[in-house]
């Protein structure tokens, strides 16, 4: 007989909170996993949501934001993004990133998807959205961010995910799922 695969097959012996700042908490855990065996395991909640916006003009270019990321010490391209606190919507806070970082406001958003971004040891979830119908405006990053932002031809953002010029998780996953969706025929300009 096999074991129901969507029951939790883990077991909570103990848990106490190691760390906590206003992004994250993280707990350490002493449980029975899956095999039935004592262990532990470390888990960072993230108390905002990750939003990223693909914002694509009427000539097919987008805009990637290019920023030093202190946690890879390295300099990274992405689409605009940030954090979704509790109490707002990920669309408003899309619409807030994308004017932040890149100095745009869109006429229509589409719902793109959802994602866990490293569900090994963390929660951190995520929304996407494709932003069209875009005015241009004055940015204003937070004072933790040095940006950069670039225009780029869409099929380029495509190429540079496929180069690995773009290895930021969730502008992989938006990326790759808007290229998908527009070679099925499911997404238009």
């Amino acid at each position: 007989m096999s074991a129901n695969k969507e029951v939790n097959p883990w077991i909570i012996l103990d848990e106490q909170e190691v760390y906590q700042n206003a992004w994250i908490r993280l707990n350490h855990y002493k449980v029975i996993n899956p095999s039935g065996k004592e262990g532990i395991y470390g888990k960072v909640h993230f108390k905002n949501k990750a939003v990223g916006v693909i914002p694509i003009d009427e000539t097919l270019h987008t805009y990637l934001v290019g920023q030093y990321r202190f946690t890879i010490q390295q300099y990274s391209w992405e689409i605009p993004e940030g954090g979704c606190p509790e109490n707002e919507t990920a669309l408003s806070a899309a619409k807030r990133e994308l004017m932040e970082e890149t100095g745009l406001q869109a006429e229509k958003w589409e719902y793109l998807g959802a994602a866990f971004l490293s569900n090994s040891v963390t929660d951190e979830a995520s929304e996407f959205f494709v932003a069209t119908g875009l005015s241009k405006y004055k940015s204003a990053p937070e004072e933790t961010e040095q940006l950069a932002v670039k225009k780029v031809a869409l099929q380029q953002a495509f190429e540079m995910v496929e180069n690995g010029t773009i290895t930021d998780a969730l502008s992989v996953l938006a990326l790759q799922k808007l290229q998908l969706l527009w070679m099925q025929g499911k997404w238009k300009a």
